[in-house]
């Protein structure tokens, strides 16, 4: 085990504050999980969700979000509960924690185009955006946020021993894939990304912003589409902080120190737990059609039986 996991393994929290803190993280959990739970029973429920590529590439988000979710909670109860898993374990979570959070922005830029096209072009919109290449799309979404990273297990693979994997750590990225090159790939690939996605919401918020303009009459679909994008963009920004809270991180230990423990949790909170919220809020409640089913979901799931009948029949 290397000095800096060393480092982490003395460093402990008091039973009470490390039992408020797992409360915590675990209500948080279930919540965001019922909400997630909600949504996603709404999708699947109605056709007329699962049959529009707009909703098809937002479920998408709010699944891979659920699931990055459930992993780093997992991780941050396994730090509490056994401390050191074995590596090869740990580079499974690891891996999947990186997929899930590099796919998000990725599909953020995929949303954005879908509604360029459905306000600036609204005429070839069903000729463009089918089913068929929504998830073609994710597909797409996959590859370009798998490949760059799974990298890191070949690199390891080929570098370390095998008796490496069968050994124990504190599970966190730089104790698993350790080579310096990775690190610099890792910032490559993040520049490159995010830079990409944030070309695309700015462009597409410009365009659906002119074409609102452009109008004589008031377009609403069109100021919804530039607001939506720029709740995008602030998923984008949420999604970047995980790629430079080491560093913040870092600042905040020399300004604060001694409160170690302290910033790495408001770190968790803010930069793994919040950005989780928004996905459902963009379309789950903001969205009017999909609200409408969520509400009737809701309703049914707490009202009488004769209620529910009503509801079926609503549908």
């Amino acid at each position: 085990m290397n000095s800096t996991a060393g480092q982490q393994l003395l460093l402990r929290d008091t039973f009470a504050m490390a039992f408020m803190k797992n409360f915590i993280v675990v209500l948080v959990w279930f919540l965001l999980s019922y909400i997630n739970g909600s949504v996603v029973a709404t999708f699947f429920r109605h056709q007329i969700f699962y049959e529009d590529p707009r909703y098809i590439l937002f479920i998408h988000m709010v699944i891979n979000d659920a699931v990055q979710l459930t992993v780093t909670i997992a991780l941050f109860l396994v730090s509490y509960i056994l401390y050191t898993i074995s590596v090869g374990v740990c580079c499974f979570f690891i891996l999947v924690a990186v997929f899930t959070t590099r796919s998000t922005p990725v599909n953020l830029a995929g949303m954005a185009i879908e509604r360029y096209i459905a306000i600036c072009y609204p005429l070839r919109h069903a000729q463009i955006c089918t089913v068929h290449r929504a998830y073609v799309l994710i597909g797409v979404i996959w590859f370009v946020s798998v490949v760059p990273d799974i990298t890191d297990l070949f690199v390891t693979l080929a570098t370390e021993p095998l008796s490496f994997f069968q050994t124990s750590v504190f599970c966190l990225r730089q104790n698993v894939f350790k080579d310096p090159v990775l690190l610099y790939k890792r910032q490559a690939f993040d520049g490159i990304y995010f830079s990409l996605v944030f070309l695309t919401l700015l462009c597409t918020y410009l365009k659906i912003m002119f074409t609102a303009h452009s109008h004589s009459t008031e377009n609403t679909s069109a100021k919804r589409a530039t607001n939506t994008i720029l709740l995008h963009g602030l998923q984008l920004i949420m999604c970047l902080l995980s790629y430079i809270s080491p560093s913040v991180e870092g600042i905040l230990n020399i300004i604060f120190p001694g409160r170690v423990l302290e910033i790495r949790f408001a770190n968790y909170l803010i930069v793994y737990i919040l950005p989780r919220f928004l996905s459902p809020i963009i379309y789950g409640v903001r969205d009017k059609k999909f609200r409408k089913y969520l509400r009737r979901y809701f309703v049914c799931g707490v009202s009488t039986m004769e209620t529910r009948v009503e509801c079926k029949d609503g549908d």
